[in-house]
Formats: structure tokens, C-alpha cells, sequence
């Protein structure tokens, strides 16, 4: 396998949604709302979080796939803390 692990396309996909969905979630949890954070809120979020990473993933410059998954996933993470800024 090489010093960097296999990820196929497929499975980054899929990983980039699981952590765009917790993203989302996390960020909606730290707002202070006693019914919590709305499913149709999440999943919107979820889907620009998804968007966004995806466009990164497949424009990347990094040569392997496993490179490209950290980058989406660290701009993930980015735009959901500027997103909990702004709206906090």
C-alpha cells in the first residue's frame, strides 16, 4: 500500500458526507436553543458543507486521494466554524 492509504472515489464520497452531516450537527448543537437543532436545518447545512468539499476534492492539486480527502474534510471543518461565527 505505500505510505499513504488507498481511498477510492467512491469511499470518499461517502466519507466526505458522514463528516459534512457531523459537522453540520456539531455546529447547530452550540447555538443556545433549549429544542435543538432543526433535521431540515442539519441536512441543508450538510448538503453546502458537502458541496463545498466536494468541489475541493475533485479540483485538488494533491496527488493522492487520501490527500484530498484530509483537505475537504479540514475545509469542511473551516467553513462550518466560519458559518457558527457569522451566525453566532
Amino acid at each position: 500500500m505505500g505510505s499513504g492509504a488507498f481511498v477510492s472515489k467512491r469511499t470518499a464520497l461517502i466519507i466526505l458526507g458522514i463528516t459534512a452531516l457531523a459537522c453540520s450537527r456539531a455546529m447547530f448543537s452550540f447555538f443556545n436553543d433549549p429544542e435543538g437543532p432543526n433535521l431540515l436545518v442539519v441536512l441543508g447545512m450538510a448538503v453546502i458543507l458537502y458541496f463545498l468539499s466536494s468541489v475541493a476534492f475533485f479540483f485538488g492539486r494533491s496527488t493522492t486521494t487520501f490527500k484530498k480527502v484530509l483537505l475537504a474534510i479540514a475545509l469542511q471543518i473551516i467553513i462550518a466554524v466560519g458559518f457558527y461565527l457569522f451566525l453566532k
